[in-house]
């Protein structure tokens, strides 16, 4: 069975507890504010779905039209004024107020229609949201905490109304996709990612916290923007940024002991940066380096079922040499060392070009992350010489620039290879390196391939090919579910190894043949159940676990997943 959400409940307001009217008139007003509160807290909220009974014992009759419906005619309602949307970002404004009204009847919606509303909830439509946030603004959701405020962050998170939270997503907004620093515009990102997190592993949304680090911003034009609701400020970076990142962690970990801490969207050196000095401290990962890497690194295993080619023996050139590609890197390596091979030879097969071209050990001017895999190689200035250079098996993008995979790099890639393996992984869709018709149509439809964004399925030579998303929400979530089973004390790269595994193993051959190196996103929450009964297992086995292991491991993961259904109101009193 579903476990049973514990309703927040709504105290008595002030003015009842201290009101002088006579007991009679005080029980009276106080039953009219509860049935107000009803009304407007979308955690409880049911709207025409509140029975004939709970009408009467809960003072709603005559607050709402006088006619019951089910969820499911609700559902048909939302669906009928979601289509009629006249754009994703009006879509996107109509869940969010729905969201903000009745969370239940959100959830369900969301869960049943999961390949239309993904997009729209999450990317790539939440990237335009985040560009005008502050012009779409409506009701606050989640917390903030501004530069300002060091010194009194225990507060501002105790003021947070729900004790009982166990993920945290946090960001500061400076490299919100590929559209870089939206600043504390970037709310839209944490609130996205736990809404999936709800969606596709059924996290109880009670557990969950969106929080954006108002830090400033460099984007001239937000600071100038009289509809920004960040402070227009430049951002704090140095010691002032460590000293409130130091205060935050030790916050969290104090107001909210045992959460899982997922930090998203932060530029590549402080993503790289907090990763490596929290990840030992608490339970935390960034999703940008770690969960990216893992889907990848699926859709790399599963690209192999398709060319015949082990992970071994792949070469892999990637496009970008920010946190997210160098992540993928450092996992493909970590998971070739499991299977016998040394650091250094594993780190042969990984390459990089960048702004400034080819990665080599010559240049003097890379971070630690980019001379790992600075290899003994003359320089090389663009991306086609790199290709015809060095000959990869497999391209990955993660540049955030649109159509840098040129019909001249795909047709270099499909004479190098029976079935080259094209990874354009950057988002919004507008950053994506080639479409999915450009991938099929400049290799002859030889291409395997996978996205950041969704595209539509592609004709090729009258043959049908659909595009496999690269989408994080594959792994995060059902990740996140399996260190709340487990009450994992840390997030290590054996899980996110594993997690990529077990994606992988989940995609069928008929799959494959489509075009498919994932499993469809209506598989998506069973695809979270497998990921998160195999993350536990690795907590367990690594002595990382707070909780024991159960003797039916699935059965407590699917117990611990919330279902989006009323509650009956009259036997779970709120």
């Amino acid at each position: 069975m579903p476990h049973a959400r514990t309703s927040p409940g709504s105290p008595p307001s002030a003015y009842i507890a201290g009101s002088t009217l006579p007991q009679p008139e005080r029980l009276l007003e106080r039953r009219h504010r509860r049935a107000e509160d009803l009304l407007h807290d979308p955690r409880l909220n049911k709207g025409t779905a509140f029975t004939e009974e709970e009408r009467d014992a809960l003072g709603l009759r005559g607050l709402l039209p006088p006619r019951v419906l089910t969820a499911a005619e609700q559902e048909e309602r939302i669906l009928h004024n979601f289509h009629r949307q006249s754009s994703r970002l009006d879509q996107y404004i109509y869940l969010t107020g729905l969201q903000d009204r009745n969370e239940t009847l959100f959830y369900r919606t969301l869960v049943r229609h999961l390949e239309s509303m993904m997009p729209v909830i999450y990317t790539p439509t939440v990237g335009e949201a985040c560009r005008q946030f502050g012009a779409i603004f409506r009701r606050p959701r989640g917390l903030y905490v501004a530069a300002e405020d060091r010194g009194r962050v225990r507060r501002i998170l105790r003021n947070w109304p729900e004790r009982g939270v166990r993920i945290i997503v946090v960001t500061d907004g400076e490299r919100i996709l590929g559209l870089g620093d939206v600043g504390a515009n970037g709310m839209g990102i944490p609130v996205g990612k736990l809404a999936l997190y709800t969606a596709c592993a059924g996290i109880d949304p009670a557990w969950c916290l969106p929080i954006t680090l108002d830090v400033g911003t460099d984007n001239a034009e937000l600071r100038g923007d009289p509809l920004y609701i960040g402070t227009p400020r430049p951002r704090v970076r140095g010691g002032e940024y460590l000293a409130l990142l130091d205060e935050f962690v030790a916050a969290v970990d104090e107001v909210f002991p045992g959460v899982l801490l997922q930090f998203e969207d932060f530029a590549t050196d402080n993503a790289l940066g907090l990763l490596a000095r929290y990840r030992d401290r608490l339970c935390t990962f960034n999703d940008d380096v770690q969960g990216t890497a893992a889907v990848a690194l699926a859709g790399l295993y599963s690209a192999a079922r398709v060319t015949g080619i082990p992970l071994r023996d792949q070469r892999l050139l990637f496009l970008g040499a920010g946190s997210a590609a160098t992540g993928i890197a450092d996992l493909a390596v970590g998971a070739l060392v499991q299977e016998g091979m040394t650091e250094a030879d594993a780190r042969t097969r990984c390459w990089f070009v960048d702004s400034k071209g080819l990665v080599v050990a010559g240049r003097g001017d890379l971070p630690e992350h980019k001379r790992r895999y600075a290899h003994s190689h003359p320089p090389v200035a663009t991306l086609p010489d790199a290709v015809r250079t060095l000959a990869p098996t497999a391209l990955l993008g993660l540049s955030t620039q649109g159509g840098a995979f040129t019909p001249e790099v795909l047709r270099l890639m499909a004479e190098l290879n029976p079935r080259p393996v094209i990874f354009a992984l950057s988002n919004p869709t507008s950053r994506s390196e080639c479409t999915a018709e450009e991938a099929y149509c400049h290799t002859g439809g030889r291409a395997v391939f996978a996205s950041g964004s969704p595209f539509d399925p592609v004709v090729v030579n009258g043959r049908r090919f659909v595009p496999g998303q690269g989408n994080n929400a594959y792994i995060f979530p059902g990740l996140g579910l399996g260190v709340l089973v487990a009450g994992a004390r840390r997030v290590t790269d054996g899980m996110f190894q594993t997690a990529a595994r077990v994606l992988a193993g989940a995609v069928s051959a008929a799959a494959l043949e489509e075009g498919l190196l994932y499993p469809p996103i209506s598989a998506i929450r069973g695809v979270s159940e497998l990921i998160a009964a195999a993350v536990a297992e690795v907590a367990w086995s690594a002595g990382l676990a707070r909780e024991p292991r159960p003797p039916d491991v699935e059965a407590a993961v699917r117990g611990l997943m919330w279902e989006p259904e009323y509650p009956d109101l009259l036997r779970e009193p709120p």
